[in-house]
């Protein structure tokens, strides 16, 4: 299925583990839109798609994500 329901991520720990970067990291680059998340009410939501465009940009190449 490649729904909204299977690129979302739900919770800062979702996106740490998604990522790889630690959870406090995750709140810190969020803090200072370092990364693209957004708040929905209390929760840190992402999409995967959006975060692995991110990092190959920033990396110049397809990540292994």
């Amino acid at each position: 299925m490649d729904g909204l329901r299977d690129d979302r991520l739900d919770g800062a720990v979702a996106i740490a583990e998604f990522t790889g970067i630690a959870l406090k990291r995750v709140f810190y680059l969020a803090e200072k839109r370092l990364i693209p998340v957004a708040k929905e009410g209390g929760r840190l939501i992402a999409s995967k798609k959006t975060l692995r465009a991110h990092y190959e940009k920033l990396t110049g190449g397809a990540t292994a994500v």
